[in-house]
């Protein structure tokens, strides 16, 4: 519950969302300051906007959020984060593509940037603060079963962001508000619209980068060849990190049935296509799992997004074969397409976050 005796600090985007957040703060009593991070230090282009998190239209988005501060009449800080959002993000990002899989760089940084170093640059530069908001989709509210403060899915699962929060430690959930947590999206934008902030049309970010990711990932173009299960050669490519397991469009071959990337061999630069029944796969690997509730304190049936996107499937978990807790395996109800290797598998008991981890190349 927040009060006039908290003190909140609100992530500011310079969007819709994270200026409703403070808004509605404020409404409640709280004390509200607010903070950008800085992250972009990529090339300068003239009139390009990609639309993304990472893009070189962030000198437009931290002058909107120095707007919304001061019509909100709070304080407004910036950080800049650009290299250690390089060291810990970008670094990442290309590590994982070159290894044959597919990143989720948003996870990482919401737990290692923007609820971490961002905080804790605030603190380091004397601000005082009892919670740290922000504009995300989500719940976090203590629940007496599990003795503790956990995330939960928001009341609209369609616009649900807890996916991309299931990182956090607990320590950065005890501290966490996200005061859009029981609202639509339509109903931000009508507060927005309400109290005259600017941004209520401002249109979301699509992606963490919605440029070429190869721009990123930034490595010389090799030409590969794009070939079946049994080494049948169909076509070619000019860079594996350029797919994902699941990829439908764009694989550049023609074939009386649609293709799909089954997996990625970064070591004989080949990208292995088949038809939709050879992408299915019935259970996975997850490696360097984040738990926070136990899974024998779950009496219900576990369910699984393999994706940002809320499709919840029911899985079983067998943590047998790992005495450390790090690695489980988990088994769908129903065989399921575009596991990708590198990517977060998230579990679910009804709408509480009860974990998850990295899906293995097994």
């Amino acid at each position: 519950m927040t009060s006039s005796r908290k003190h909140a600090l609100v992530g500011l985007s310079g969007g819709v969302d994270s200026a409703v957040a403070a808004l509605l703060l404020l409404e409640q009593g709280c004390r509200v300051t607010g903070v950008t991070m800085s992250v972009y230090d990529g090339p300068k282009a003239s009139g390009r906007r990609t639309g993304g998190c990472y893009d070189c239209g962030e000198e437009e988005d931290i002058a909107l959020a120095a707007d919304m501060a001061a019509q909100l009449g709070i304080a407004h800080h910036i950080f800049g984060c650009a290299e250690q959002y390089r060291n810990v993000v970008l670094a990442y990002f290309r590590k994982t593509y070159l290894e044959g899989k597919t990143p989720n760089p948003c996870i990482r940084c919401n737990a290692l940037v923007k609820f971490g170093l961002l905080p804790a640059l605030a603190k380091e530069a004397g601000l005082e603060f009892d919670l740290f908001a922000t504009g995300h989709y989500a719940r976090a509210e203590y629940v007496a079963r599990y003795g503790k403060q956990v995330l939960l899915c928001a009341r609209d699962t369609r616009k649900d962001q807890s996916y991309f929060l299931y990182r956090l430690t607990q320590e950065q959930i005890d501290r966490a508000l996200f005061p859009l947590g029981c609202l639509k999206k339509a109903e931000v934008r009508r507060l927005a619209a309400a109290r005259g902030l600017p941004v209520h049309d401002k249109p979301d970010s699509q992606n963490f980068y919605a440029g070429d990711y190869a721009e990123l990932v930034n490595a010389r173009p090799q030409q590969g060849n794009i070939v079946t299960v049994d080494g049948t050669v169909l076509g070619s490519h000019m860079g594996y990190w350029r797919f994902t397991p699941g990829q439908r469009k764009g694989l550049g071959v023609a074939a009386k049935t649609p293709l799909y990337v089954l997996r990625i061999d970064p070591s004989r630069n080949e990208v292995v296509v088949g038809e939709y029944g050879e992408s299915l796969r019935l259970s996975c690997i997850i490696g360097d799992m984040r738990r926070h509730i136990p899974l024998e304190q779950t009496d219900r049936v576990l369910m699984a997004r393999l994706r940002s996107t809320p499709h919840f499937v029911p899985v079983t978990v067998d943590l047998s074969g790992d005495a450390s807790g790090e690695r489980c395996v988990v088994t769908f109800a129903e065989p399921q397409a575009g596991v990708a290797p590198g990517q977060s598998l998230v579990l679910y008991c009804d709408n509480v976050l009860v974990g998850g981890g990295i899906i293995g190349a097994d």
